[in-house]
């Protein structure tokens, strides 16, 4: 028997290892919704155009949201000989309404269908994950709010270096995941283009109205030429790069959920809900979540290269290769989100210990360059030759081994005998960072506003500063951290 699928060329059907490499409805059956969508379209478009009758495209219409209801209830078959969902949909719909379901494949083919499914289904990703990263973005600023005065050891190098606030730290994520949104955001626009009606590679003879299906689909235009249309996997290649930079910014966060949770840091502990414990020590809290989306950057980088990788050597127009776009960019996405779902959790219920944090905040000499800055604005010395006073100061401390705070007035005059006792005045943690006040800095002003700017832009509702020195949320108290 020939094969039905592909037509009178064939004399007989695909051997059993051809068909297992060939196939592709083990992963693709996931884009069903996107591929009726696009034949309703489609079907609609050719009966307004006369290529179609209305009784045709009436049954088509029906017969597919038959199709649709039996894959969203579950009693579909998806068949492995039939390769894709494409195949498999119209070979349904052949059994329900007859010879008009095979009049639906007019002025298209496989390679327009997939790329027009392919792109709607990244483009309701995409939505899902801009509003997941926007979720994310509400819980620290929340979390940032509440601890805007919540002084932690600020790190270069992993070494303390000046004290900032927890709030501020926090709000570093969210500006991080504001790009990741915009980036994801503007893949989405530029993949508004609907490749329906490119056919093949070609174009079509037939009189149809692809701004029709482009309008009826939710794209801003059709593509301009038929060729780019149907072998451009641009779309997915940037929204995979956007996810690679996202999932990046979700582990650098990870990272530090795991450094702060240990007991030789604990600043932080995370809940039941987000640890596991070991089954052979049992005092250890492992931060497991935060972990695996630490990894899952891997997957998410990887798929972005497998994908570079595929599409690199490929002639104009499609190529059986672009196959393999789907499994690797659905693995992908779905790390992401899954990701991004467990980092929102975390956030929302780690309990910080503040007296911890601003302990080791005070450690390390972490208020010497205020001592630098001091010099400076009071005594109008060269910052160059304040750095240098000032690290005589430091190893001044180090040598009676005390902190800045603890030295004399006689201690700093024994440096510099222009040094006044204002000088205790900037050696506090709380005085550091009250000091950074310059746009963008730490100081627990500025982490208000940015949060109070961050909400109304989040919600789309006008937000004010909170006021300084306002009871912090009762849920997160400063609970010891195993």
């Amino acid at each position: 028997m020939s094969n039905k699928m592909w037509g009178g060329r064939f004399a007989t059907g695909p051997d059993a290892i051809m068909e297992e490499i060939n196939a592709s409805i083990g992963f693709d059956q996931r884009l069903f919704r996107q591929d009726i969508a696009g034949s309703v379209a489609h079907a609609t478009m050719l009966a307004e155009t006369g290529i179609l009758t209305h009784a045709d495209r009436d049954a088509i219409i029906a017969g597919l949201a038959e199709v649709l209801a039996e894959i969203e209830g579950g009693s579909f078959t998806f068949s492995r000989a039939l390769e894709d969902i494409h195949m498999n949909v119209e070979s349904r719909l052949r059994e329900k309404i007859g010879d008009a379901a095979g009049r639906l494949h007019t002025a298209r083919s496989r390679n327009d269908q997939v790329a027009t499914d392919f792109k709607l289904y990244v483009r309701d990703t995409i939505d899902t994950l801009v509003t997941q990263v926007q979720t994310l973005q509400l819980a620290l600023v929340t979390r940032a709010e509440e601890e805007a005065e919540t002084i932690m050891p600020g790190f270069t190098h992993l070494q303390s270096a000046q004290p900032v606030t927890f709030g501020h730290h926090l709000l570093a994520y969210v500006e991080m995941l504001g790009r990741d949104a915009g980036r994801l955001l503007d893949a989405r626009k530029r993949l508004n283009e609907s490749p329906l009606g490119s056919a093949a590679l070609a174009g079509t003879p037939y009189p149809i109205d692809r701004s029709m299906t482009a309008e009826k689909l939710g794209f801003d235009r059709p593509t301009a030429n038929s060729l780019d249309a149907v072998s451009d996997r641009d779309f997915i290649l940037e929204t995979l790069a956007a996810a690679s930079i996202c999932a990046m910014h979700l582990s650098r966060f990870a990272e530090e959920m795991v450094i702060w949770s240990s007991a030789q840091f604990g600043f932080v502990r995370l809940s039941d809900k987000f640890t596991t414990g070991s089954s052979i020590m049992p005092q250890k809290r492992n931060p497991d979540a935060a972990e695996l989306v630490r990894a899952k950057i891997g997957r998410i980088l990887g798929a972005l290269t497998s994908l570079l990788v595929v599409m690199k050597g490929l002639p104009l127009a499609y190529s059986k290769d672009m196959q393999e776009d789907k499994e690797v960019a659905f693995d992908a996405l779905d790390a992401l989100s899954l990701s991004l779902a467990a980092m929102t959790g975390m956030v929302g219920d780690l309990v910080p210990n503040r007296e911890r944090m601003r302990a080791s905040a005070s450690a390390g000499f972490s208020t010497a360059t205020d001592i630098a800055d001091w010099l400076v604005r009071e005594l109008n010395i060269p910052f160059r030759d304040a750095h240098h006073i000032t690290g005589q100061i430091v190893a001044l401390a180090e040598q009676k081994n005390c902190g800045l705070e603890g030295l004399t007035i006689e201690d700093f005059k024994f440096i510099d005998q222009r040094i006044d006792s204002r000088i205790h005045k900037v050696l506090t943690v709380e005085a550091s960072v009250a000091a950074r006040q310059s746009y963008g800095g730490t100081a627990p002003a500025n982490v208000l506003v940015q949060a109070a700017r961050w909400k109304t832009e989040l919600t789309g509702q006008e937000h004010e500063p909170r006021p300084l020195g306002k009871k912090k949320h009762a849920g997160h108290g400063d609970g010891g951290v195993e």
